[in-house]
């Protein structure tokens, strides 16, 4: 059964990156630019920045997919995204992350899942996935109905981002907002508090208390993003505040802890991005994306004879493309 649910991301809440020919990433995000987006002024900024969040992706992610994704302009709140999920058994699940395992992150978080034929976290036979997230892990045929066949729709306030519309307030960074929706198009969030059915989505399967027990509760708990029960990688927002499940804590903050890409409410002035290290990008290897530092290929084109060394060097071309945000 397919559904379709919408995620915002409430905020009372750049870098430079470069696509280098060469790298191993097979994930490719394609992304449809809203006439909201096109026709706004300051549009070739924006665009460069959503496109710039997006080659983060296709550089750290070797999944030989396509994910598709609608950005358009919104008005209220920060961002928010609309996508599309299945529910499916939780062994078919299962066994598509085992034959899909590929780092040491995949090996602890499937020792310490069941094989089934439950899932852990509410004990019946399903879970939802999105269909972004049913594509990285091998499985096939589950189209989405959503405008264009888009595996899912990004909204974006520009009128409050840094990069953004003429006269935004500049207070957020629209870099971190697109990589937060981004994260959520493929596949990080919570079925908490009401999704329908009460099966979990992938990421509640690594949500934990302090005491590494499993943590499934829409009442006022601490949960923590933990792929072994024991590590914790970052909290989630604590329930009842407002913001989405799957979001980390960030109202308050908790103590010593800097502002992250999935926090629930963004923060003024600041501008997290994601790096291999990041818990959005630990916790996306765990449901089932391939995660690899890229290493550079030499291009055929400087591949030169050593008969023809004339000391001359060629260029690679570079691609700068400049970074949004949640």
């Amino acid at each position: 059964m397919v559904h379709r649910l919408r995620i915002g991301f409430i905020g009372a809440a750049i870098a430079i990156a470069m696509c280098v020919p060469g790298y191993a990433a097979n994930l490719v995000i394609n992304p449809l630019f809203d006439s909201s987006i096109t026709s706004d002024p300051n549009a070739v900024a924006i665009e460069a920045s959503i496109n710039a969040a997006i080659n983060f992706y296709e550089t750290y992610f070797t999944d030989p997919i396509a994910v598709s994704i609608t950005f358009q302009e919104m008005t209220s709140g920060l961002g928010q995204s609309t996508w599309e999920y299945y529910n499916i058994p939780y062994t078919t699940f299962y066994n598509h992350l085992v034959s899909d395992a590929s780092t040491s992150t995949d090996s602890t978080a499937l020792a310490h899942l069941p094989s089934g034929p439950n899932n852990p976290v509410n004990g019946s036979s399903d879970i939802n996935v999105n269909t972004a997230n049913l594509r990285a892990l091998g499985l096939t045929g589950f189209s989405s109905s959503l405008p264009g066949g888009a595996d899912g729709i990004i909204g974006l306030n520009t009128h409050l981002t840094d990069i953004g519309s003429p006269g935004s307030s500049g207070q957020y960074s629209l870099f971190a907002v697109a990589e937060h929706e981004i994260d959520e198009v493929l596949g990080l969030g919570s079925a908490l508090p009401s999704l329908p059915g009460g099966d979990p989505l992938p990421e509640d399967l690594f949500r934990y208390d302090s005491s590494g027990r499993r943590s499934y509760t829409a009442s006022n708990a601490l949960a923590y993003l933990s792929i072994d029960g024991r590590t914790l990688l970052a909290q989630f927002d604590n329930q009842g505040d407002g913001g989405d499940y799957g979001d980390w804590q960030s109202n308050p903050r908790p103590a010593g802890v800097p502002p992250k890409v999935q926090d629930a409410f963004a923060t003024p002035g600041a501008h997290p991005t994601l790096d291999p290290s990041s818990p959005e990008v630990i916790a996306l290897d765990a449901i089932g994306y391939n995660f690899a530092n890229p290493t550079p290929e030499p291009s055929p084109a400087i591949l030169l004879s050593s008969a023809l060394v004339l000391g001359a060097l060629l260029t690679l071309g570079r691609r700068k493309l400049y970074p949004p945000i949640n």
